[in-house]
């Protein structure tokens, strides 16, 4: 993807060093690194987190995303979130709150945060945002573990962006906490040159259906 795309800022290398154990699945082999984005491109991205995509009734300020803590678990499988690699979400709701803290709602994995929106929207709830990890914004690890392709997580408050503006590469060979996932990107090019490289479908937020994540999950 780097020397193919030279209008991409991009780092790789190979790291020789063992990393931490990420939730239990062990030392990793390999380590890639890619600076995405510049600086400037970043605050663009955070900027527009303010104004895209709200669904909140009252027409006031969108809540601000926060930086995940070990004290934050999953909403739908409990784990933890910063131990665990991938995308993360969060969602803020108008009227309701998630079972046993305030909001935002959080997730360890992009699909886990579709699956639950959608049942509360079922529901009636009403979202006023739902930010996921951009990847157009950190400099993120690629590690080789067992076989399997992980993606590195960025739990930090400003790593998240308004998905509604935001350009997915679904079902990838890469993963995250929960397997293959949603991996999301502020820029549509950096979310092309991953799915050229990475395989999966590239696909907008308002096109993310329940089959899309019916799928996902149960791969």
């Amino acid at each position: 993807m780097c020397d193919r795309h030279s209008s991409r800022v991009c780092e790789r290398h190979e790291a020789t060093s063992r990393q931490r154990d990420i939730g239990g699945r062990g030392a990793s082999e390999a380590a890639l690194t890619r600076r995405t984005v510049l600086a400037g491109s970043a605050a663009v991205a955070l900027g527009l987190s303010g104004c895209l995509g709200s669904d909140g009734d009252d027409g006031g300020d969108v809540p601000e995303p926060i930086s995940l803590t070990q004290d934050d678990q999953c909403e739908v499988c409990g784990m933890v979130i910063p131990n665990h690699p991938g995308p993360n979400a969060q969602i803020f709701y108008a009227d309701q709150t998630p079972t046993g803290h305030p909001n935002p709602a959080h997730f360890c994995s992009t699909w886990e945060a579709f699956q639950y929106d959608f049942e509360r929207q079922n529901e009636g709830w009403n979202r006023d945002v739902f930010y996921v990890t951009d990847y157009s914004s950190v400099d993120y690890e690629l590690t080789t573990d067992a076989g399997d392709t992980l993606i590195s997580t960025h739990v930090e408050a400003d790593a998240f962006v308004d998905a509604a503006g935001v350009t997915f590469v679904a079902g990838s060979e890469v993963k995250g906490a929960m397997g293959r996932d949603l991996i999301g990107f502020s820029d549509q090019a950096d979310a092309e040159d991953f799915q050229s490289e990475y395989g999966g479908t590239v696909v907008a937020f308002e096109d993310v259906t329940e089959s899309t994540i019916a799928e996902l999950a149960s791969t």
